[in-house]
């Protein structure tokens, strides 16, 4: 190449700048060479830290948080077909069981190294599947439901996924896979049946009994059947409608209760939430509670024991679910048979002062 000349003095030619070296990211080789490890066993606390010894797998995880590691999920799903993610629906993340629940999932699989990502179906069957059929798009490992009723889109959508499903919070005789949950109509039945033992004989059923609920459609079977049954009486029953499940709802189930059926001496409400705002408003307008009118909820919330009067509740053992809804899962993604895929977990009337 001929240089070029100015004024009669050779120039060389410009040099190229000088190619800029990328950043180097962190490797599962260097975080194994901090740990004094294998690669492999960097890579099984990644995937499944408790399958390794408790003072390996502190020495990793302290050499993954020294050196920044993320690892590559994406690359990682491809190779092995699974995401190590669960796909959580439920009604309502707000409510205390349901959060508990989830809770206690979440905190079981990841200490397998699984993640969860939770949608809410605000009690629409419709919308259950709508965001069914999103997360089924990410591929999760496994699913769990909130609910052993669904709409036949969603049932032809959980046995074609190929993931193990466990439902929760009801009973079926024909569940989709696993299932871990109680009767809820067993559970209002045993309701009744506490109240008929205190002297209780007008008992009235306040709820909300949309189609959307069917836990709470339920719980007024066995309602209606335990009166039926003890009382040999008629239901009596009033709905929310749509409105949400709150403590104002509750204070309005009250009155439209003593409007409708002034000589009830139980009222038995369908959640917590109402019978903790309607149990509020009886001690504000001096109903003597329970002299005059017993007040009974269901789901034993937090704040059932610290209300006053303490309130009387069938209590379920909301964390138990999620922890055995993730032993079920974490065996059937590991490919292990389930010797009991079918777990009842029970309920109990919890009695205290407002009955």
């Amino acid at each position: 190449m001929t240089p070029d000349i100015v004024s009669g003095v050779s120039q060389p030619p410009p040099r190229r700048p000088r190619k800029r070296s990328a950043t180097r990211s962190v490797t599962l080789s260097d975080v194994a060479a901090a740990a004094g490890v294998s690669a492999q066993t960097v890579s099984r606390v990644v995937r499944d830290p408790l399958s390794v010894a408790d003072e390996t797998r502190a020495r990793v995880q302290a050499a993954l948080t020294a050196t920044g590691y993320v690892p590559n999920l994406a690359a990682s799903n491809l190779a092995s077909n699974r995401s190590r993610t669960v796909a959580a629906l439920v009604p309502q993340i707000n409510a205390s069981v349901f959060a508990d629940t989830v809770h206690a999932f979440s905190t079981a699989l990841a200490a397998h190294g699984y993640q969860i990502f939770v949608g809410t179906t605000d009690y629409r069957p419709e919308h259950e599947e709508e965001v069914l059929r999103s997360f089924l798009g990410r591929r999760p490992d496994g699913l769990l439901m909130v609910g052993t009723r669904h709409t036949p889109g969603t049932l032809t959508l959980l046995r074609a996924a190929g993931v193990p499903v466990v439902e929760t919070w009801g009973w079926s005789r024909d569940p989709v896979d696993l299932l871990v949950g109680f009767s809820n109509a067993a559970a209002a039945a045993a309701m009744v049946g506490h109240l008929v033992e205190r002297g209780r004989r007008r008992i009235t059923f306040a709820g909300r009994h949309t189609s959307g609920d069917p836990r709470a459609a339920e719980r007024l079977d066995g309602y209606t059947g335990a009166v039926r049954d003890l009382l040999g009486g008629e239901a009596r029953t009033v709905d929310a409608g749509p409105e949400p499940v709150t403590m104002d709802t509750g204070v309005a189930l009250l009155d439209l209760a003593l409007e409708r059926y002034p000589d009830s001496d139980a009222l038995m409400f369908s959640s917590d939430v109402f019978a903790a705002g309607a149990l509020q408003a009886c001690v504000r307008r001096g109903i003597d509670v329970p002299g005059r009118l017993a007040v009974a909820g269901f789901g034993d919330f937090e704040l059932a024991r610290h209300l006053v009067p303490a309130l009387t509740t069938v209590a379920v053992p909301s964390a138990r679910i999620g922890e055995l809804g993730a032993e079920l899962l974490l065996a059937r993604m590991r490919g292990a048979a389930v010797d009991v895929p079918h777990r009842d977990v029970g309920h109990r009337v919890v009695a205290r002062e407002s009955t």
